[in-house]
């Protein structure tokens, strides 16, 4: 038997969630179907066996708050959006901490010689760095970010800086990251104004003010637990192959259901087998794999923690020596989120803090951290010793993570982007496709829907696709 639907979404990450709320509050009948057996992707939620009623961010915990469409869909699930608390992230490089500096993109500093930049980088550093202020913009190679941020402002600010925010956010290095991908408006700014710490300056002064980032009061995993209470989304169903029929399409599963449906939304890069050549459905490309990444979260006994010592978290610079630290970044998740401090404070009272340590970098083995370990990290990262002083812990791994944004792999996205485009009634979004960030997800997967919804535009192909 043929069950129809207005709209099939393949894949119940945030990105097809969001597809599908969009396209069921057109009035649509949407069927979302997903092979595992849990919605999300990587925004996913747990608690500690010791504080059952505290819920916890198990991937994603913030988002930034460019174009409004992740606070946006949280009213509309009528969820609270919070701010975090007014403090300094901090960095860790060459075996030290240092207050991040405040102007700044993806750690590149508006102004080089700032007093903030200077503790970071040094006198060598900053005048290095200011070299870029009189450097000629031509024969620049803006291809990837390292050597963009190098061959303007020096390695002191490529390492000590750019590497631990950037490469940290993206788990990969940062020659391998698209400059256009990664700061978006970066490159036309750098045009304009012939400077990499200038544009970097032009866009913080566009910027909205406050805080960058926002969260979720009950966690950010809140979101994908309000849109699944919202949505037809069936678990554990994996799609096996897709077929023309008429203008529509039938979508068929592994345990033998079959939708036929006008409107098909590929929110996930998982290759669902052979199509047939009539299924009218490119193949993604093939991504180089992502960094694997290990999540350890800790509830810690240290009252010493309470004037929060390093600020919201650290970013931490890829160390070589012996005994160096392993984390890439640390988050002390109760100094940053007021929400989280309440909940504890209020379930087992003061002195408690949790903090989230996270190991992988792409290239690089990632063995499975202890808590132990994971707390002479924390210790060295905080300045205070934590060992022995670990009360719980989680541990979640994301095998793979997200494609690294390589030049090479936006490319090939946007060739597969057009070639969907060109099939009447399909369309893809996802973080595979969109770019790493909620921000970049949902707003993708809205603008998404929101063509495919046009039922003028059905059966033509699509040309305002932003790229």
């Amino acid at each position: 038997m043929i069950e129809t639907a207005d709209a099939v979404v393949v894949g119940a990450g945030i990105g097809g969630l969001v597809a599908a709320h969009t396209l069921t509050a057109r009035g649509l009948r949407v069927v979302v179907l997903e092979a595992a057996d849990q919605a999300g992707g990587p925004i996913r939620g747990g608690a500690f066996a010791s504080l059952p009623d505290v819920p916890l961010d198990l991937g994603a915990e913030s988002f930034a708050v460019r174009g409004g469409a992740v606070e946006e869909l949280a009213e509309e699930l009528g969820l609270t959006v919070e701010a975090p608390a007014g403090l300094t992230a901090w960095g860790y490089a060459a075996g030290r901490a240092f207050p991040l500096p405040a102007a700044g993109v993806l750690g590149i500093p508006a102004r080089p010689w700032a007093a903030d930049v200077r503790r970071a980088i040094g006198w060598p550093g900053v005048l290095r760095g200011t070299l870029d202020r009189v450097l000629p913009a031509r024969f620049v190679d803006t291809t990837d970010l390292g050597t963009f941020a190098r061959s303007r402002l020096g390695s002191r600010v490529a390492d000590r800086l750019v590497t631990p925010v950037a490469a940290g956010v993206h788990s990969a290095p940062l020659d391998r990251l698209d400059v256009a991908a990664v700061a978006p408006g970066l490159l036309d700014a750098y045009a304009r104004t012939g400077s990499l710490s200038r544009a970097v300056a032009s866009l913080r002064a566009a910027a909205p003010p406050g805080s960058a980032v926002r969260g979720i009061d009950g966690g950010v995993h809140a979101l994908v637990e309000a849109l699944v209470g919202r949505l037809d989304v069936r678990l554990g169903t994996r799609v096996v192959g897709v077929e023309r029929a008429d203008v529509d399409r039938l979508v068929r599963t592994q345990n033998g259901q079959v939708l036929r449906t006008p409107r098909l939304v590929l929110a996930t890069r998982a290759e669902f087998g052979p199509f047939p050549a009539d299924g009218g459905l490119a193949l993604p490309p093939a991504p180089e794999r992502g960094a694997d990444i290990r999540l350890v979260t800790l509830l810690l006994e240290a009252p010493e923690l309470d004037a929060a010592p390093r600020g919201s978290g650290m970013l931490v610079a890829p160390g070589i020596a012996p005994g160096a630290v392993r984390a890439k970044a640390l988050t002390h998740a109760t100094a940053k989120w007021p929400w989280l401090a309440r909940r504890v404070r209020d379930a087992v009272g003061p002195g408690r803090h949790v903090v989230r340590l996270s190991y992988g970098r792409m290239g690089e083995p990632t063995p499975e951290t202890t808590a132990e370990e994971a707390a002479r990290d924390a210790s060295a990262l905080l300045g205070v010793d934590l060992t022995g002083r670990v009360r719980d812990s989680l541990h979640q791994r994301w095998d793979g993570s997200l494609p690294p944004p390589t030049p090479a792999y936006r490319t090939a996205i946007k060739e597969f982007e057009q070639a969907v485009l060109a099939e009447p009634g399909i369309d893809a979004t996802g973080g595979w496709i969109a770019g790493t960030g909620l921000a970049a997800i949902v707003g993708h997967a809205r603008r998404t829907a929101e063509r495919l919804g046009q039922p003028e535009r059905r059966g033509t192909a699509r040309s305002d696709r932003t790229f």
